[in-house]
């Protein structure tokens, strides 16, 4: 198995379920390591695994791996909306061109593609009616990371009916659990409080998200590529909506502070209002599961990483909010 991007969050812990969980399989990862990859965050497989520091766009390379390997699972994108927001080059560099370089290695090799994607390819649902977004939701997306993330599910698409490469899709819900850069919403509020800040919501925090624990994720992956139909796209999603506010609010309730100790700040653009996935067919085709359906559970087991893993994540702290306060100004 190839895991590209598999140093960052959802990556490095795609490899570590996989060398414990299925030993069928010899894993190497391809990941260039840009600020949210982090090589240490594969330390405790580091043994199991071959790693290969290079980029998805580099074509000999991407040819090279895919033609010793019998699957591919994608994970390697430019995923922070802000970042996006302020320079989209990068996204469309490694969302767009980086699926297309590596469709053509598959397409020659014939290994077998899960490429993952995102439920934010879909726009916003509604705050005030109960819609779910469907495999058969058309696209709409608001930032250009999504837009980026739309563009490589289409091109996975069209390499599938064009050329026969043997794909499927997911796209996930909000993910959380150890080695979530701090950049990313929980991680930065559960460490903006760990570090005497207040952590800081945009516009009046009403926005929902659906939350699903990155091992349930990754538990629904394997699902995919050991029982899903080939040229399928799959949702996953634990079924868990918050608002950002309640979220906030419980991160304060179980660091032991106020919940009123936070700040609101001006919205960013094109904020999707809310985001919730129908996982009816993952659930009824492939009987999966989310093991962790308790979010005040799963983000008390959250937080306690974060605070037994300062050295980890302290190192990007600064620079993180240096970059918020830059892309805001």
């Amino acid at each position: 198995m190839l895991v590209t991007g598999g140093a960052g969050f959802i990556g490095a812990n795609f490899v570590q379920h996989t060398v414990r969980h299925h030993p069928e399989y010899e894993v190497t990862v391809l990941d260039v390591l840009t600020y949210a990859g982090d090589r240490a965050a594969l330390d405790p497989v580091a043994r199991d695994i071959t790693f290969v520091h290079g980029d998805i766009c580099d074509a000999d390379l991407v040819d090279r791996l895919v033609g010793s390997t019998d699957v591919v699972v994608h994970f390697a994108a430019e995923s922070h909306v802000d970042n996006s927001l302020n320079d989209p080059f990068p996204f469309v560099r490694t969302n767009v061109i980086g699926t297309f370089t590596l469709l053509e290695a598959v397409r020659r090799h014939g290994a077998r593609l899960h490429h993952i994607s995102t439920d934010e390819v879909f726009g916003e649902l509604p705050l005030d009616r109960p819609d779910r977004f469907t495999e058969d939701t058309p696209y709409h997306p608001s930032s250009p990371y999504s837009a980026t993330k739309a563009g490589s599910d289409m091109l996975v698409r069209a390499w599938r009916r064009s050329y026969g490469v043997a794909a499927t899709i997911s796209n996930c819900a909000n993910n959380y659990g150890p080695y979530q850069h701090v950049e990313k919403f929980l991680p930065r509020q559960i460490t903006n409080v760990m570090t005497g800040a207040r952590p800081q919501l945009y516009g009046t925090g009403v926005n929902v998200r659906e939350w699903t624990h990155v091992d349930d994720h990754n538990a629904a992956v394997h699902a995919i590529l050991a029982r899903g139909r080939i040229g399928e796209t799959y949702l996953i999603g634990s079924g868990v909506e918050c608002t950002n506010l309640q979220l906030v609010r419980l991160v304060l309730e179980l660091s032991g502070q106020p919940d009123d100790a936070y700040d609101l700040v001006p919205d960013r653009s094109g904020h999707d209002l809310r985001y919730a996935n129908d996982t009816t067919k993952i659930r009824t085709e492939l009987g999966w599961r989310p093991v962790h359906d308790d979010i005040r559970d799963g983000l008390a087991a959250t937080i306690a990483w974060y605070r037994d893993n300062r050295d980890w994540w302290l190192p990007h702290k600064a620079a993180t909010e240096l970059n918020y306060r830059t892309v805001k100004s």
